[in-house]
C-alpha cells in the first residue's frame, strides 16, 4: 500500500529524518513511536505531502509523491496534533463546510455527516459551538473531518495528546473500529496506547528507525537480555555496584529508587543480565557474603517501555 524508500529531510544542517525505509500494508494499524524531536511529525508531514523530502521517495499504491502529490492526498485523511477547527462554528456547520471542500454532493454529504456523527459519538454536540466543547469532543470533530472523504489511509499525529483517561479509551475504541476498514498510521509517545491499539510498532530515534515489528516481536528480539530486580537494606549503591559487577554476565546495574523505612534506607536496584545465563543464584550468593539484607529478588520481563528507553536513551 505505502512504500517509503531512503526518506530524508534536512532543515538547513539539521537532519530530522535520516534514510527511513518502510512498507505499510493495507489494513495495518502502525504506530510511529519516538521521543520528542525524534522526527515523527516530520515523517508524517512528508507522508501526507505537507513537506517535500530532501531526498528519497514515497509511493502510495501506484502514485509517487513527487509526481502525483494531489492523487495521494485524495487517498489520505490527516489529523494533525492540533486539529484544524473553527471554534466559532457549530460542529455540524464545520463538518458540512469540510464536506463542501471535499466536493461531496447533497446526498453524500448528509449520509457522510450522519455516519461520522454516529461513529465518532458526536450526535449530542452537533449543534454546539466547537469552542465550547471539551478537548475530547474537539478531537472527535477533528477525526470526523479527517474521515469526511472516506479515505483509504488515515494519518494521525498524537491523537490522544492532552486527553483524560476516559477520553483516551473512547478515542482508542474509535481508532480500532476504523482500523477494521482503513490503513492507519499513528504517531505517539504514549506507549500504552501504541501497545493497545497498533498491529505494528516502529520506533524512531534521532531520525532513524531503531525497531520495527509487533509488540511481541520487539519483546522477543530483546531477549538477548533479561532483568533482575533486587531490594536491599543496609546497603550503599556504590558498594552494590562494585560487588555485583564482579559477576560475569551482568551487563548493567541501575538504581531505581531509594525508600526510607524508619531509620533504614531500602535500595531498589535493577540488573540487566545476559540471557544465556541464569544469574539469580550467583546474585544471591554474592549478597549472602555481605552484610546487606535481601528483601526481594525477582526476574522481570522487558516491557515495551523498557525496550523504548533502551533504544532511545541516547536521545
Amino acid at each position: 500500500m505505502i512504500h517509503v524508500q531512503n526518506l530524508t529531510k534536512y532543515y538547513h544542517d539539521l537532519c530530522a529524518v535520516d534514510q527511513i525505509n518502510l512498507d505499510i500494508q493495507k489494513g495495518e494499524i502502525m504506530g510511529l513511536l519516538g521521543p520528542n524531536g525524534a522526527g515523527k511529525t516530520t515523517t508524517l508531514r512528508m507522508l501526507t505531502g505537507f513537506l517535500r523530502p530532501t531526498s528519497g521517495n514515497i509511493r502510495v499504491k501506484d502514485y509517487t509523491i513527487d509526481k502525483d502529490a494531489l492523487e495521494i492526498k485524495k487517498l489520505l485523511g490527516y489529523l494533525p496534533e492540533s486539529a484544524p477547527l473553527y471554534h466559532d462554528m457549530l460542529a455540524y456547520d464545520y463538518l458540512e463546510y469540510v464536506a463542501n471542500i471535499r466536493e461531496l454532493d447533497r446526498e453524500q454529504k448528509r449520509s457522510r455527516i450522519r455516519h461520522l456523527a454516529n461513529l465518532c459519538g458526536l450526535n449530542e454536540v452537533m449543534h454546539q459551538p466547537i469552542g465550547e466543547l471539551s478537548k475530547g469532543f474537539k478531537q472527535r470533530v477533528g477525526l470526523a473531518q479527517a474521515m469526511m472523504s472516506d479515505p483509504e489511509i488515515l494519518v494521525m499525529d498524537e491523537p490522544t495528546s492532552g486527553l483524560d483517561p476516559n477520553q483516551i479509551v473512547e478515542i482508542r475504541d474509535i481508532i480500532r473500529q476504523i482500523g477494521k476498514e482503513k490503513t492507519i498510521i499513528i504517531s505517539t509517545h504514549i506507549l500504552s496506547e501504541a501497545e493497545a491499539t497498533c498491529d505494528r510498532i516502529v520506533i524512531i530515534s534521532q531520525g532513524k528507525i531503531v525497531a520495527d515489528g509487533s509488540t511481541e516481536t520487539l519483546k522477543q528480539s530483546s531477549r538477548g537480555e533479561y532483568l533482575v530486580g533486587i531490594s536491599l537494606q543496609n546497603a550503599r549503591f556504590d558498594s552494590v555496584k562494585k560487588e555485583l559487577h564482579s559477576i560475569d554476565g551482568i551487563v548493567e546495574i541501575a538504581l531505581v529508587n531509594t525508600e526510607q523505612a524508619g531509620e533504614e534506607n531500602i535500595l531498589h536496584v535493577k540488573l540487566t543480565c545476559q540471557a544465556s545465563k541464569d544469574l539469580r543464584g550467583a546474585i544471591y550468593g554474592k549478597i549472602k557474603e555481605t552484610e546487606w539484607i535481601l528483601l526481594e529478588l525477582r526476574q522481570e520481563t522487558k516491557t515495551l517501555e523498557t525496550i523504548f528507553r533502551d533504544l532511545t536513551k541516547e536521545n
